[in-house]
C-alpha cells in the first residue's frame, strides 16, 4: 500500500487461525461479507492441533449437567460427519466398567442420555459388552469382566481448520497467516487495525467490526491490544498427549476410568501407533511454550497401565504434544469441571463498533460457534445473508454418499501407480481435492521426487500454493502426520526443497 493512500475495508476482521476463527471467517464471508483473517503463526499451529482429535458430545460432561452443551454437541457431531467424511469417520469406544469409580447403572444411564438427547442417525448405538466373550476383552488385564461400547468420531484436527480457511478463503475471504494482530482503535464508524507481516512489514486495514477469537490469548488482546475491559476471562488448561506403538490390533478405541474421576483415551493413531490422552492441568504460563511434564506422562502411562495387561512406561513414548485450551472461567475450583461451553463477550457499549471476543468453544461444536457469533454480529450488518453451514459440505468432502471405502477404491483403480497407503492417506487429507495435484498424473514420476511416503513434490507444491504451508514443520505435523513415519532428516530435505522453490519463484511485482 502506498503512502497516504486508504487502508483496505473490511466489514469484519477476525484475530486468530485456530478452529473457531476459521469458522467464523468462513460463516461470515458465505453470508456476503468482506472478511479479513489474520493468524500470527500457521494455522491451527495452537490449541486447534493440539487436542484429542475427536468430534463427540462429551460423555463425561452429562456428569456435569452440561447438557445443552451435550445435545448442541452430538447434533454438529452428525452434521460434521456428512460435511468432511474425509477427515471424519466413526470411532467405537470401549469403556471397561470400574465399579469403585463408577457404579453400573450411572453409566448405563450416562449412555442412554448419550444415544438419546439428540438425533443419531449414523452411528450405532451402545451395547454391554464381557470381555471374556469379546475381542475387546483381549488388551485388558481378568480384573475388568464388563464393559461398554459407544460411538463417536475421529476428526483430523489441523486438516479440519486448514479446510474451514480454504472454503472461507474460496467464499471471498482474506487469509493472512503469519501475520500478528498490533493494535487497533476505533476511528468514527469502525475499527482502524494494525497488523505486521513476517518480514516485519505494517498494514493498516479498516473494519465495521473485530472479531477477537485468539483463544489462549483471548484476554491478553482484548485488554491490552484492545483496551476493553471484560467481566469475563480465560481459564486456561494444559492439556497433553504421548503416541506409542500400536498397543493393541482392532480401530477401536478405549475409554478408562480414574480415580480422580478424569479419563484417559487411547486411540488407534496413523495406524502404526496409539495415541494416549488427555491431562487436565490449570496453566498460568505463556501459551506459546507450552510441553508435556514427567509427572504428566507418568500419569497417562499409570492410567494405561492400571487396565491393560501389557504396561505402558515412559520410554515408550515415541511423540508426546501439549496445548493449552482456553476455556471460559466458570469460577470452578477444578480445572476438570471447567465447562467446555463458550460464552461471548459483545463491546459495543453507545454504538460503537464491535469488538466481538470469544471464550472458550471446542472442536465439534466450531459450526455451530460461528452460527451463534453471526448472531450475535446480525444486527450491525441487517443486509447480511442467512444462515447457511448447516447443511454445506467442507472442500473435498463431496463424496457421493459418503463412501470413503468406494472413493478409495475407485481411485485405485483411475491411479493404479499409487501405492495402497499412500492412496489412502491422500484420499484422507485431501478428499476430492486431491484431483488438484494427481488429477493429470498417469505415473508416479509425474508427481515429482518422493520424500517418502508417497509424500510427493507436487503435494507439497499444493501445500504451499493453496494450503498456507510455509515449513517442513507445517507439512510434516500440521497439514500430515508423516513426522511420525519418516526420518527426522526428511525435515531438513523438504526444507531445502522448499527454499528452492522459493529462489525460482519470481519476485513479486
Amino acid at each position: 500500500m502506498q503512502a497516504g493512500a486508504a487502508p483496505d475495508a473490511f466489514d469484519i476482521v477476525v484475530i486468530g487461525g485456530g478452529i473457531n476463527g476459521c469458522g467464523i471467517a468462513r460463516d461470515a464471508a458465505g453470508r456476503g461479507l468482506s472478511v479479513l483473517l489474520a493468524e500470527q503463526g500457521d494455522l491451527a499451529g495452537g490449541t486447534s492441533s493440539a487436542s484429542t482429535k475427536l468430534i463427540h458430545g462429551g460423555l463425561r460432561y452429562l456428569e456435569l449437567f452440561e447438557f445443552r452443551l451435550v445435545r448442541e454437541a452430538l447434533t454438529e457431531r452428525e452434521r460434521l460427519l456428512q460435511a468432511a467424511p474425509h477427515i471424519i469417520w466413526p470411532l467405537r469406544f470401549v469403556l471397561p466398567h470400574d465399579r469403585g469409580i463408577r457404579p453400573a447403572w450411572l453409566v448405563r444411564l450416562g449412555l442412554f442420555l448419550y444415544d438419546h438427547i439428540a438425533p443419531r442417525k449414523r452411528l450405532p448405538g451402545c451395547e454391554t459388552i464381557r470381555f471374556a466373550e469379546h475381542p475387546y476383552g483381549k488388551p485388558l488385564k481378568e480384573s475388568f469382566k464388563v464393559g461398554f461400547a459407544y460411538s463417536d468420531c475421529w476428526v483430523e484436527d489441523s486438516r479440519l481448520v486448514v479446510l474451514a480457511a480454504m472454503d472461507a478463503r474460496e467464499r471471498g475471504a482474506e487469509i493472512c497467516v503469519r501475520t500478528r494482530f498490533v493494535s487497533a482503535r476505533r476511528e468514527g464508524d469502525g475499527w482502524n487495525i494494525a497488523l505486521q507481516d513476517a518480514g516485519g512489514g505494517t498494514r493498516h486495514v479498516r473494519a465495521r467490526a473485530l472479531v477477537n477469537a485468539a483463544g489462549p490469548w483471548v484476554a491478553e488482546v482484548l485488554r491490552t491490544r484492545l483496551g476493553v475491559e471484560s467481566s469475563k476471562n480465560v481459564r486456561l488448561i494444559k492439556g497433553s498427549h504421548i503416541v506409542v506403538r500400536r498397543l493393541y490390533e482392532g480401530e477401536h478405541a478405549y475409554i478408562l476410568q480414574n480415580a480422580d474421576k478424569r479419563i484417559v483415551f487411547t486411540i488407534p493413531y496413523e495406524r502404526d501407533f496409539t495415541l494416549i490422552g488427555t491431562t487436565d492441568i490449570a496453566y498460568d504460563q505463556e501459551p506459546h511454550r507450552v510441553a508435556i511434564s514427567e509427572e504428566e506422562t507418568r500419569y497417562l502411562c499409570d492410567s494405561v497401565s492400571h487396565c491393560f495387561r501389557t504396561p505402558v512406561e515412559s520410554k515408550d513414548v515415541v511423540w508426546s504434544y501439549a496445548g493449552v485450551r482456553p476455556l471460559f472461567d466458570d469460577g470452578s475450583l477444578k480445572a476438570s469441571v471447567v465447562t467446555r461451553d463458550y460464552v461471548f463477550d459483545l463491546e459495543a457499549a453507545g454504538g460503537a463498533p464491535p469488538a466481538l471476543s470469544v471464550f472458550g468453544g471446542k472442536i465439534t461444536t466450531f459450526r455451530r460457534l460461528a452460527e451463534h457469533a453471526m448472531d450475535e454480529l446480525a444486527r450491525f450488518f441487517p443486509a447480511m445473508g442467512p444462515a447457511w453451514t448447516e447443511t454445506s459440505t467442507l472442500p473435498g468432502g463431496d463424496i457421493a454418499d459418503g463412501d470413503f471405502a468406494a472413493f478409495v477404491a475407485a481411485l485405485r483403480a483411475r491411479k493404479p501407480f499409487l501405492a495402497a497407503d499412500a492412496a489412502r492417506r491422500l484420499a484422507r487429507a485431501y478428499g476430492t481435492r486431491l484431483e488438484a495435484f494427481i488429477g493429470k498424473a498417469q505415473r508416479a514420476e509425474d508427481l515429482g521426487r518422493d520424500f517418502g511416503k508417497g509424500l510427493t513434490a507436487a503435494e507439497i507444491d499444493y501445500l504451499v500454493s493453496s494450503e498456507w504451508a510455509v515449513t517442513a514443520e507445517d507439512i510434516l505435523w500440521r497439514r500430515s502426520k508423516l513426522g511420525l513415519h519418516l526420518p527426522q532428516s526428511t525435515a531438513g530435505e523438504i526444507a531445502a526443497y522448499l527454499e528452492g522453490r522459493r529462489s525460482a519463484s519470481p519476485p513479486s511485482p
